[in-house]
């Protein structure tokens, strides 16, 4: 079975071409679309909606920087152990505290500009964090590249706590 940078006829590395993947994309749906299989017997509706729903996952995995990596580890045989591998370099669980921190503070504050600020910072880490992750991958140096991964999902997941943050206030 093709992977999903197969399917889109793309190199498998974490640089992804966003514009070839749109238009591999779309042509794979003009393809296997159920609409032009409405007429066709059952069995072959079914196929048309596994690769309708097949591609839909694959565009999804590779649009995502995250999931993307994910993918990319998975693939080449490095299992994330995202529950229970929780091991972080010691710098990187200072700035979880600190950050967690300037959360708290800037919620009992009522604090946009301490949130602004802690969500400028947040997506400066991230856009470094995956860069690194990039290097990793493309280095084929995947054990680095999933230590990266794990420490962008925290990212991520507190910058949607930032968000929230941002939304209560703003309500």
């Amino acid at each position: 079975m093709q992977n999903h940078f197969e399917l889109f006829h793309l190199p498998q590395q974490f640089d992804v071409d966003m514009k070839a993947l749109d238009q591999a994309y779309r042509e794979v749906q003009n393809q296997v679309h159920p609409d032009k299989f409405a007429s066709s017997p059952d069995a072959e509706k079914r196929v048309a909606m596994q690769w309708a729903t097949r591609a839909n996952e694959a565009y999804q995995t590779l649009k995502s920087p995250l999931r993307r990596a994910t993918y990319l580890c998975e693939l080449n045989g490095v299992d994330l152990q995202a529950e229970s591998n929780t091991a972080m370099a010691p710098a990187f669980l200072m700035q979880q505290m600190e950050w967690r921190e300037a959360l708290d503070d800037a919620r009992a504050g009522r604090d946009l500009d301490a949130l602004e600020r802690l969500d400028q910072d947040l997506g400066a880490v991230r856009r470094q964090e995956l860069g690194q992750i990039g290097a990793a991958l493309d280095g084929r140096d995947f054990a680095t590249a999933a230590q990266g991964v794990r420490q962008l999902m925290f990212l991520e997941k507190f910058g949607d706590e930032v968000a929230a943050a941002f939304d209560r206030l703003t309500d």
